[in-house]
């Protein structure tokens, strides 16, 4: 039974030996690979990488055709239109306020309340624009979504009401073509 348990011990360690081997043969190749691998993306991202001095002179370009598409229509290649926001978010606003998102063929209406970070509560409803909306009158389109916030406005429940005498705060984004809406100052819409 000794001789046995010997030879059994001599298998056992054989194939344990053998298994090891394997394994750290595998893991050697895999290591290659992945040495590889990482030498191949530091090649790609030092020959993508886009010098400091390029992004700054970008930023610039940029700024000069963003101030000269404000100065006068058709100042820039990139279209810019006057947006008056009268002051920014800190960051540290709390109550409930209202976005409107109007983009292409529907738009979303919002209502956020806003507290500490645990304490934020949203809910919206996309609302379809009819198609005759879209290239009708611009004074139809905005009549159409005023009833439409107003129903939602109606469907504030208790913990989303406003103090009574306070106004409610709306932000309004649009995701249309500039010349939508250079059209729609001229009173008609196509977009």
């Amino acid at each position: 039974m000794g001789k046995v348990a010997v030879a059994a011990a001599v298998v056992g360690a054989a194939a344990v030996t053998a298994a090891v081997v394997l394994v750290v043969r595998y893991r050697m190749h895999d290591s290659c690979k992945w040495a590889k691998a990482m030498d191949i993306v530091k090649e790609f991202e030092e020959k993508c990488a886009t010098p400091v001095s390029k992004l700054r002179q970008v930023a610039d370009a940029m700024t000069v055709e963003m101030h000269a598409g404000l100065a006068f229509d058709g100042g820039s290649k990139l279209k810019m239109l006057i947006n008056y926001v009268d002051n920014l978010p800190t960051g540290d606003e709390t109550g409930i306020f209202y976005a409107l998102d109007l983009g292409g063929t529907n738009f979303r209406v919002l209502r956020v309340k806003l507290g500490d970070v645990d304490n934020v509560k949203k809910e919206f409803q996309e609302v379809s624009i009819p198609p005759n909306l879209m290239i009708g009158i611009c004074e139809d389109l905005f009549d159409f979504i005023a009833r439409e916030l107003a129903k939602f406005v109606a469907t504030e429940g208790e913990d989303m009401q406003i103090p009574a005498g306070t106004q409610r705060e709306l932000g309004f984004t649009f995701f249309v073509s500039c010349q939508a809406i250079i059209n729609c100052r001229k009173g008609s819409l196509s977009f």
